[in-house]
């Protein structure tokens, strides 16, 4: 699947853009998660990257629309994402062969 483009969609201090992969929803799926962790959305076919609250947080917590599967985590400060505007290109690609993502 990769490389693959998309437009950026930000929700709340989150950063979310589609991906052509499907996969079912894994049985230690995950609604609140750390900022910084790098999920799949399974109903939307979409990367989530949440880095803050979201519009349905309690607090400062990073909720997710709906349990996610957690694939990783960013390297680095995570609130860099606050930068991305609504409908900004988002590329993802592999960049060595220890399967690090850009």
């Amino acid at each position: 699947m990769l490389p693959c483009d998309a437009g950026a969609h930000t929700w709340g201090d989150e950063v979310y853009f589609e991906v052509p992969l499907s996969s079912p929803l894994e049985s230690d799926a995950q609604e609140v998660v750390d900022p910084g962790t790098v999920c799949f959305w399974v109903q939307g076919s979409s990367l989530a990257l949440p880095f803050g609250p979201t519009p349905v947080s309690k607090g400062n917590e990073c909720r997710l629309v709906t349990r996610c599967n957690v694939l990783g985590k960013i390297e680095g400060d995570p609130r860099r994402l606050n930068k991305v505007k609504q409908g900004a290109r988002i590329r993802v690609e592999l960049i060595d062969a220890s399967s690090q993502l850009v």
